[in-house]
């Protein structure tokens, strides 16, 4: 057993897990954040993607026991209240949303390729990125067209908010 100590979508947690107890696990089944999915359980799928201490990580191949002390975001912890951050309500907006099932990992893998590119993003490159994110409804072309529209959306709103 270890005893894990997170800051999960802000809220600091502990909780003693069995030594194999992946951070899905930890997730979906201990603390009942279950946007988060469990798809292929081999890493190929992108559904589980979480942010770890503001990285893209698949919690599916991520012991609860080796992110002890990081802060963790879930898709629950992105929207601010009842405002949907901006890739939640890009993926609205455009239609990226599919069947659901892989919208929280296809959304949190968005936020984290924005963040990466500061510089912009084209298709290509948004395309590129997602290779590890497999959305089975084969909606691509709205999930891309949805990230691109974030992410002008993320630096409008960084830019009017470093002009504050």
């Amino acid at each position: 057993m270890s005893e894990v100590k997170l800051t999960v979508n802000g809220r600091n947690i502990s909780k003693s897990v069995s030594d194999r107890t992946l951070l899905v696990e930890l997730l979906r089944e201990e603390l009942g954040l279950t946007g988060t999915h469990v798809g292929c359980d081999t890493s190929q799928c992108g559904a589980c993607t979480v942010h770890i201490d503001g990285n893209a990580v698949k919690s599916c191949t991520v012991l609860a026991a080796q992110v002890s002390g990081s802060s963790v975001t879930t898709i629950e912890g992105l929207a601010k209240g009842d405002t949907l951050h901006p890739m939640q309500e890009a993926f609205r907006t455009h239609h990226g949303l599919q069947c659901g099932f892989c919208t929280p990992g296809m959304i949190m893998m968005g936020v984290d390729i924005v963040n990466r590119h500061p510089e912009g993003l084209d298709e290509t490159t948004i395309r590129k990125e997602l290779e590890g994110n497999i959305c089975r409804c084969t909606g691509y072309h709205n999930i891309v067209k949805a990230i691109a529209a974030a992410a002008e959306d993320m630096r409008a709103g960084a830019t009017s908010l470093a002009a504050e």
